[in-house]
């Protein structure tokens, strides 16, 4: 038979007078602060008959069964004080849950702080008024994402102030830096080296396109040519010879992005960028590196002609595949790009215009190119490649 009590019943025992003894030296030596008053005679005699209690309980207990020694702990009632303890014992069980709960409510709150230090946008995002997208900015790009960005949180037309306002670019990378070069390894038989150099060497390419402020301008994108295998058949003369006397036929923008100076004038000097690269081994002596980028520019009027503060955005997609051949192997120059595909699309800029430069059209305008006879579409989706979404015709855009 079990004479533990039930966990809804504890059982109260009294304390020895050994112990209070023991307690009651203790407090003195500590000072006396602590002590207890000595029991009164008539709290000693009720102390002796609860004891007598408890004696006569338990014998009952080992002559009687289980169940009716806690039907005698439910009836007897001892009067709180300083035989049974509730008080002190009782009391420091509440401050000890007291003080954990405090713990942990600390260590919660410290946590919470240092999260808000790190990110405000987590708490200030969610105050009355604020908008719910955070302008952080986004980590790069690794493989195509699985659907376009969504809105964003500030809404409105771009100003000189905040050219990249409503737009998702506004969390992109900026530039040069935006375009992060992977880690190179040897593949194809083509050393590590040889990968690093068609890597850096096709970054070297896209910033000379589509980043050069000179180029931007009008001007002639001379660095990029310089990267070019001129064994090749046709890529340099061709591309020299859009570049001098642009038409249709012969259209420079599917891999140089130019504005006419005459017209339009970058509004500062940060140009939007998203994107990853990537490489793999081609045939023997041939490694090949595909790009895939978004290049947005803000622009005003030049020379402040006719609302030399109204800002529009133009936006270039190029996707492209660069080799790097093994002269040993290959008919090739040493250390020289070749251009195995190319592809772009371009949104905000006049239809049916072939004269070498974009023209985009402005808010406060209405497009005077050719009518757009294509679909619509987001030019900031980056979720299918050019190569398997590529859109027919000159057509509308959603948003810029």
């Amino acid at each position: 038979m079990s004479t533990v009590p039930p966990p809804d019943h504890p059982e109260e025992s009294s304390i020895p007078d050994e112990q209070w003894e023991a307690f009651l030296r203790e407090a003195v030596e500590e000072g006396g602060r602590n002590a207890p008053k000595e029991p009164s005679a008539r709290a000693r005699m009720v102390t002796r008959r609860l004891r007598e209690q408890d004696e006569a309980t338990r014998l009952q207990v080992i002559e009687g069964g289980g169940r009716r020694r806690w039907w005698q702990r439910k009836r007897v009632q001892e009067p709180q004080g300083w035989r049974t303890g509730p008080a002190w014992r009782e009391m420091n069980g509440r401050n000890s849950r007291r003080r954990t709960v405090g713990s942990v409510i600390g260590v919660v709150l410290a946590v919470a702080l240092a999260v808000i230090a790190v990110r405000p946008s987590l708490l200030l995002d969610r105050l009355p008024g604020r908008h719910h997208t955070s302008s952080a900015p986004l980590p790069a790009e690794t493989a195509l994402p699985s659907s376009a960005p969504g809105g964003v949180g500030q809404a409105g037309l771009p100003t000189l102030k905040d050219p990249f306002r409503g737009s998702p670019a506004l969390r992109w990378a900026e530039g040069a830096d935006a375009i992060e070069v992977p880690q190179a390894k040897a593949v194809g038989g083509m050393s590590q080296e040889d990968v690093a150099l068609a890597l850096r060497r096709t970054k070297e390419f896209l910033v000379g396109t589509n980043l050069d402020p000179a180029v931007l301008r009008g001007g002639q994108p001379d660095a990029a040519l310089a990267l070019l295998d001129p064994r090749q058949p046709h890529t340099l003369s061709d591309l020299r010879r859009s570049l001098r006397t642009p038409d249709r036929d012969h259209d420079p923008l599917h891999l140089v992005t130019r504005f006419d100076p005459s017209e339009v004038a970058l509004a500062g000097d940060v140009v939007k960028v998203r994107g990853h690269m990537t490489f793999s081994a081609g045939a023997a002596g041939e490694v090949r590196v595909h790009a895939d980028y978004t290049f947005v520019y803000p622009l005003v009027r030049a020379g402040g002609k006719g609302g030399g503060d109204v800002v529009a955005r133009t936006i270039i997609r190029r996707d492209l595949t660069m080799v790097l051949l093994d002269p040993s192997k290959w008919i090739a120059t040493e250390g020289k790009l070749g251009i195995r595909s190319s592809d772009s699309e371009f949104y905000n800029s006049e239809c049916g215009v072939y004269d070498g430069y974009y023209h985009p059209v402005f808010p406060d305008s209405s497009p005077t190119g050719a009518p757009a006879t294509g679909p619509t579409a987001d030019p900031y989706d980056r979720s299918k490649s050019l190569t398997d979404d590529h859109h027919k015709g000159c057509g509308t855009v959603s948003r810029t």
